[in-house]
């Protein structure tokens, strides 16, 4: 993507964002990073989802049963935003080393930001208004990078 369409596609991700628009789901850590940062396409759930376009993720405090206390791992934020992508699909088989859940939310374009504290929830939810305000706050800076 190119630096204008990145700057676009921001402008358009602020305005959601602050309206309160865009909803938060809770992932537990290493499984945000490996979002981010190792390719991670899917996000393996218990129940579907009709639900499709950006997300706000949200790292939980709370460990994954599969997190190891790896050195790594404990230094990985916990508690508030980390990033954003896409839900593109909600699937029940795929072709990812990622996939293990009874149903699959694809994703696709996700980012990470830097950690903005704040209180998850089960399920999709809402963020407060003040956290909107500081994820929208952090987009522009993204946005004023891009440019």
């Amino acid at each position: 993507m190119t630096a204008p369409d990145q700057v676009e596609r921001l402008r358009g991700l602020i305005e959601r964002v602050e309206a309160g628009e865009i909803k938060a789901l809770s992932i537990k850590q290493p499984y945000p990073h490996h979002i981010f940062h190792d390719g991670k396409d899917v996000e393996n759930r218990d129940w579907p989802t009709k639900g499709r376009g950006w997300i706000i993720i949200h790292a939980g405090v709370s460990k994954s049963e599969l997190d190891m206390d790896e050195p790594r791992e404990r230094e990985m934020p916990r508690g508030g935003v980390v990033g954003m992508a896409r839900i593109v699909d909600c699937v029940t088989e795929m072709d990812s080393r990622w996939f293990f859940g009874r149903y699959g939310f694809v994703l696709r374009d996700a980012f990470p930001l830097p950690l903005i504290p704040c209180r998850g929830q089960l399920g999709f939810f809402r963020l407060e208004p003040d956290t909107c305000t500081a994820v929208a706050s952090t987009l522009r800076a993204l946005q004023e990078q891009s440019k």
